[in-house]
């Protein structure tokens, strides 16, 4: 190992050790992770502090500021509603309920989409502690069950990717839509499976400040009181602008990036917000670790550490290894990297074309290793140094010994469904 990636390792140590311990308040941890790039000379200012201008943090800090403006109108005492009824009704089968509903609505715009998984973490935020169901039983599985859709149908960005990992390395004889959503599929069941075991270890504490039901109920009716008929709605068109822009990435470009900012903006000016309520939301901790974790994650592999794993392990498996262990170490990596340097796309074009190429030189048919490589990808998820798993860390205020209790065998359990369907539906041989 060289030098700098040494130091750019000791770093992300020391920001994850920090965040484990709760010395520092949340969101501080990745700053100082960032100012510490800078002056070890792994990073130049503009390279370290990137985060603070990358496009997805600064669409997720525009979202927080039309959510702030969402939570005061009746339409989100409507959805509260619905979804108190079955807090308030408690029990499991409330909680599997909820659980299939989030994973179905999450078919539509298709796994990890941003304004999908923002909203839900958003509305289960709003809930007040409820006994029979803790809001914090929750948080953690309903916001991972964002990124599995129980209908897969939405599949498109990462098959376009394992195809272009496959061509790439040289294999051209197609690949089934259809096969790649059934093992996407498979990895929504074990996601549901252990979602449904694990409710028992969930942990029981409030997320929000504890406030009466008649103090509620009063705040709730001042604000839409103060709220005229033309603002609200204006606000929830402007919310589901956001939500659109933000689903049609793919379509729109750079525009769908700032489209929750230029809604903000409205708010803003209509004084549905002030803009202490603007700062402080664009400015919030989870933003600040979004944000923070960028800067150390490219300096990672600016370093040349993840492409060095990578070439540690394609030389140690040896001829003789079982095709399932081959993608499933693969699989491991890919994720496992993706969670700690947030980079999804850069982990899988490091690791893809080396199960690919590994494969290929085992005689074995590479469909299966791509699928899982790739899709394993965005399935890592049990650190809180990126996107969601810190919004969940943050708004769920979980200590981290709690968030691993869920996050870690739900990691494991994905990946073993994932290595399973993708060599049953793509046979190797």
């Amino acid at each position: 190992m060289t030098l700098h990636m040494i130091l750019a390792l000791g770093i992300l140590i020391l920001m994850i050790g920090l965040i484990m311990s709760d010395k520092m308040a949340f969101g501080a941890p990745p700053v100082l992770a960032c100012l510490l790039l800078v002056v070890t000379g792994l990073s130049t200012v503009q390279e370290a502090f990137a985060g603070f201008v990358n496009p997805s943090v600064i669409m997720i800090a525009g979202f927080m500021v039309v959510m702030a403006g969402l939570m005061k109108t009746s339409l989100i005492g409507k959805v509260q509603a619905s979804m108190l009824a079955l807090v308030n009704k408690g029990g499991y089968k409330s909680y599997a309920l909820l659980l299939v509903v989030v994973m179905l609505g999450a078919s539509l715009p298709g796994a990890g989409a941003t304004g999908y998984y923002v909203l839900i973490l958003s509305l289960i935020s709003t809930i007040p502690y409820n006994k029979k169901m803790p809001t914090s039983k929750l948080m953690m599985p309903l916001g991972f069950a964002t990124n599995h859709p129980l209908i897969p149908f939405n599949v498109a960005l990462f098959y376009g990717v394992t195809v272009s990992v496959l061509e790439t390395a040289g294999y051209h004889d197609g690949l089934s839509m259809t096969k790649f959503a059934v093992v996407n599929f498979i990895l929504a069941l074990g996601f549901l499976v252990w979602s449904l075991v694990a409710y028992r270890l969930l942990p029981d504490h409030p997320i929000k400040e504890e406030v009466t039901a008649y103090d509620e109920v009063a705040a709730t009716t001042e604000i839409q009181a103060m709220m005229p008929a033309w603002k609200e709605n204006l606000t929830i068109a402007l919310f589901a602008l956001s939500v659109v822009g933000m689903m049609l990435m793919n379509v729109l470009g750079n525009a769908s990036y700032v489209i929750p900012g230029l809604a903000g903006a409205i708010l803003l000016m209509i004084n549905v917000l002030d803009f202490k309520e603007v700062r402080d939301n664009m400015g919030a901790p989870v933003i600040l670790m979004m944000a923070g974790v960028i800067g150390v994650a490219d300096a990672l592999a600016n370093s040349g550490f993840t492409a060095m794993i990578g070439k540690v392990v394609a030389h140690s498996l040896g001829t003789n290894i079982s095709p399932f262990i081959l993608i499933l170490i693969f699989a491991l990596l890919t994720s496992t990297c993706a969670t700690f340097t947030g980079s999804n796309m850069g982990s899988v074009f490091i690791f893809a074309p080396i199960a690919i190429a590994t494969s290929l030189s085992l005689g074995l048919n590479p469909v299966a290793a791509a699928v899982a490589v790739v899709v394993s990808g965005w399935n890592g998820g049990y650190m809180p140094i990126d996107g969601m798993p810190a919004m969940i860390l943050g708004m769920g205020k979980y200590k981290l010994p709690q968030f691993w209790l869920f996050s870690v065998p739900m990691y494991l359990i994905r990946i073993i469904a994932l290595c399973v369907g993708a060599i049953l539906i793509f046979p190797v041989n």
